[in-house]
């Protein structure tokens, strides 16, 4: 993992409660531990509701790492983008999550519950937590990011 506190935050709407839950049970398994910013069920509710505490959590540097599931997962990241050190990366496949992480030092994956199936999640969520990031250029990047030069 690319993080020193492997305490994970996790959010979800209600379509990406199932997957959520199934992710919490895959993260005990690992031996790692979770703070489940929500949602607590299938019933209807807006993604931003549970984004922004995980978001908060962060950027107050309760945690340092989070995984986020909505339908599509775009409003998971646009919301948790809004805060500054947030870098939350989108995958659906774990080409695409080991890339979030090696290139992009994503603190939070997000993964869209509408396009995945139960076992590429475990893959998806595996490949992004045992993808070490490789530095060099990319950090030049990420430093651009940052300071918005």
């Amino acid at each position: 993992m690319n993080f020193t506190n492997t305490t994970i935050g996790l959010a979800s709407d209600h379509a990406g409660f199932e997957f959520k839950e199934f992710i919490k049970k895959h993260l005990e398994q690992r031996g790692l531990s979770y703070i489940d910013f929500g949602a607590g069920s299938t019933e209807r509710n807006d993604y931003t509701d549970y984004a922004h505490p995980l978001g908060k959590a962060i950027k107050n540097g309760e945690i340092e790492l989070g995984i986020a599931l909505c339908g599509t997962g775009n409003g998971m990241a646009m919301t948790l983008n809004k805060y500054a050190p947030v870098r939350a990366g989108l995958a659906w496949t774990v080409d695409i999550a080991k890339l979030v992480s090696a290139h992009n030092k994503a603190n939070v994956l997000v993964i869209p519950a509408r396009f995945v199936t139960q076992d590429e999640v475990t893959r998806i969520v595996d490949a992004y937590l045992d993808t070490p990031f490789e530095g060099g250029r990319h950090l030049e990047r990420i430093n651009k990011i940052t300071t918005g030069v």
